[in-house]
């Protein structure tokens, strides 16, 4: 599958800058206004989706009618904002990130950088099979009965498949799918229902009313042919630099923030030693960085804390180097709490992420930077 984008706009402007950007991240862009992309994220598929906030109303329905859309559940987002104080509401109308208008290429650059990553983890972490051998469809066809399509076989999961068909399809259709597999017994032939359709032929479909000994071996053959447990190396974003560091959260800036609710690793070292951790992002500053509270659930992960905090404090000259990298969704983010610990750590810089919305973004730095102290390590 292709990575694909929408974009919401009618500035020219942005359109003109943007989409060279997007197509150097491998996403190819379709520009259109607000009435078409409200219909268009729920028929079609889009890894990104960037709106501009010039209207309001409009921008926060087609963000609303993204989130209700099963398919586009892992779609990253751009909120389009001249306004900088209104930051905060579109954060919390769904946007991932913000891109402040006019938009500059080189801002453009970073924050597409970050939403990429985004875009790459959700590849890595599905649980499906790429694969490329050939499917006949069966439309169904009230009128002229059944229809038969050509088409590939792109990937392929327990409840579901990628296709790319000889002719576009249409969002709802019900079909019916026979393939080979390799290495597998026999064909399979497994009903579905279209969930998304590009264009170009691309579609999703949903399997229905799979019968069990089908399910079965679809399942069998998955497992065979798929490597879940494979170790892959997070992509890291760069140019980030530790400016404060506590036993409970850090903030880190960088012009290529995640979003909020991001769980992320951080791989910190200095003079060989490394430290890595994992947390979940409390605070986005567009353009300027984050605070990340740690995921510390054992003694072990905070001795390992309170160990590098010691071995920098030792040392004033040295400057950790450190990446930090996006991981796969969990579901619930409490998993990150500091359960067993809250009673014993009085946590200054853990404290102000959590109450972040209290504050304005420079109120926030500010509050940052005066209560910084020994506790709190400053690159």
């Amino acid at each position: 599958m292709s990575f694909r984008a929408l974009l919401v706009t009618k500035d020219d402007q942005a359109a003109e800058t943007l989409t060279p950007v997007l197509s150097n991240f491998g996403l190819s862009a379709q520009c259109c206004g607000y009435s078409d992309a409200v219909c268009l994220v729920t028929e079609q598929k889009f890894q990104a989706v960037l709106v501009d906030y010039d209207d309001p109303h409009s921008a926060a329905l087609v963000l609303q009618n993204l989130a209700t859309t099963p398919f586009q559940t892992n779609s990253v987002t751009v909120a389009l904002l001249s306004d900088k104080n209104k930051v905060r509401n579109v954060f919390g109308a769904g946007a991932n990130f913000v891109l402040y208008k006019p938009v500059e290429q080189m801002q453009a650059v970073t924050t597409l950088r970050a939403a990429t990553a985004l875009l790459k983890r959700e590849r890595r972490t599905a649980f499906r099979v790429p694969i490329q051998v050939a499917v006949k469809l069966q439309l169904a066809s009230r009128d002229e009965g059944a229809t038969e399509v050509e088409g590939i076989l792109l990937d392929l999961s327990e409840t579901g498949m990628d296709v790319l068909a000889s002719q576009p399809l249409y969002p709802s259709a019900r079909l019916k799918a026979t393939f080979l597999l390799p290495n597998a017994p026999a064909e399979f032939e497994l009903a579905g229902e279209v969930a998304w359709a590009n264009p170009n032929g691309e579609s999703g479909v949903r399997f229905c009313d799979t019968p069990e000994s089908v399910h079965g071996a679809l399942q069998w053959w998955l497992a065979q042919n798929s490597k879940p447990g494979a170790s892959v190396e997070p992509e890291a974003v760069a140019d980030c630099r530790l400016t404060d560091l506590s036993l409970g959260a850090c903030y880190v800036e960088t012009a290529s923030p995640f979003p909020e609710r991001t769980r992320v690793v951080l791989i910190l070292s200095a003079d060989e030693i490394e430290f890595r951790a994992q947390g979940l992002v409390r605070v986005m500053h567009p353009g300027r960085g984050m605070g990340v509270e740690f995921a510390m659930r054992t003694a072990e992960q905070r001795k390992q804390t309170e160990d590098f905090i010691s071995f920098l404090t030792s040392r004033p000259g040295v400057q950790p180097e450190l990446r930090v990298a996006p991981q796969p969704r969990m579901g619930e983010e409490d998993v990150f709490g500091n359960e067993g610990f809250e009673s014993e750590i009085e946590d200054p810089l853990l404290d102000l992420l959590r109450n972040h919305e209290s504050f304005s973004e420079e109120m926030f730095l500010e509050a940052l930077k005066s209560q910084r102290s020994p506790d709190v390590v400053e690159s």
